[in-house]
């Protein structure tokens, strides 16, 4: 198991390597930022000077190995619009995005995990027709969409809910609700899934040929069997989540990184980008490298030979 996991982590930190990396380079090509951040009347001396100050008269390796020491002190560099260092920034930011993520992830979880183990143990009923029916529509539906008819039906029509901001707990279900849909309806289908191949195995039939009830069955049984294809969803949804909130922040101005992505493409605030997508790369490395380690503890034999399913 040590050798597992010291593998995947060294995976891991190859991969941030390799995001810090990338970013750089990429921040390079988009060009010079410099020409942003003076004014039309600027002489050739004030942009020169600029350029010194943001360190970009350096040579290129020296500016990456600068780029790469920065990083592993968070130092995320200052926001050239709003002229304030970048981790103050994120860090007013983040916590409605983690809200937001949690709300979603707690909306897909717990109603697509027993919809699918329902739509398993039950497959050809007539409920499991509509219940499967409702997947389908809620993987169909566009975040944006589903979120526009949230606000019409329940803010406008019937005024129940806020219908935009951040604030107590009725603000935050529409957004949660609209973010956790499609997340909602993968958890459902790979439960099902997972559930359907191992319905058929020995020992399901054997505890059935002992009278074992379903709902002991699938408690003691079946759930940490069919657990590893849910773990394996659940780190990628989570990264798929805090990307989806890009959309769903704008369009109930919840006050999370995804609005203030949007705004800071809008503005050409580069380095505030930047940190934002270095941010979401690491928390999506780090979730895969948290499933590994919940696969050894699912698992047992995982642990035996080291490697994963």
């Amino acid at each position: 198991m040590a050798l597992f996991l010291l593998r995947r982590f060294l995976q891991a930190v190859v991969a941030i390597f390799g995001v810090m990396t990338l970013v750089f380079f990429i921040q390079r090509l988009t060009g010079d930022p410099t020409y942003l951040l003076v004014p039309e009347t600027a002489t050739k001396a004030d942009i020169a000077a600029m350029r010194a100050s943001l360190g970009l008269d350096r040579p290129l390796l020296v500016q990456y190995l600068s780029f790469l020491w920065n990083m592993l002190h968070l130092d995320f560099g200052r926001s050239y619009v709003q002229d304030v260092r970048v981790v103050t920034i994120l860090a007013a930011r983040l916590p409605y995005t983690l809200e937001l993520a949690a709300g979603a992830l707690a909306v897909a979880f717990v109603f697509g995990v027993p919809i699918g183990i329902v739509t398993a143990i039950w497959r050809g009923r007539p409920q499991v027709s509509g219940l499967m029916g409702f997947v389908l529509a809620a993987q169909s539906m566009p975040t944006f969409w589903s979120g526009i008819l949230m606000i019409m039906i329940f803010g406008v029509w019937l005024g129940w809910l806020p219908t935009s901001g951040a604030g107590g707990f009725r603000n935050l279900i529409m957004p949660s609700v609209a973010l956790g849909l499609l997340s909602m309806a993968t958890f459902a289908r790979v439960a099902r899934t997972a559930v359907l191949d191992e319905l058929p195995k020995d020992y399901v039939r054997s505890a059935r040929a002992r009278g074992v009830a379903t709902g002991r069955l699938v408690l003691r049984h079946l759930l940490r069997n069919a657990s590893i294809p849910v773990i394996s969803i659940s780190a990628l949804e989570i990264s798929q989540l805090l990307a989806g909130a890009v959309i769903v922040e704008t369009v109930f101005a919840w006050p999370g990184l995804g609005l203030l992505t949007i705004q800071s493409i809008t503005s050409r605030d580069f380095m505030v980008v930047q940190a934002i997508v270095l941010l979401g790369s690491f928390v999506t490395i780090s979730l895969n490298f948290l499933a590994d380690v919940f696969y050894t503890i699912v698992d047992p034999r995982i642990r035996l030979t080291g490697t994963a399913r």
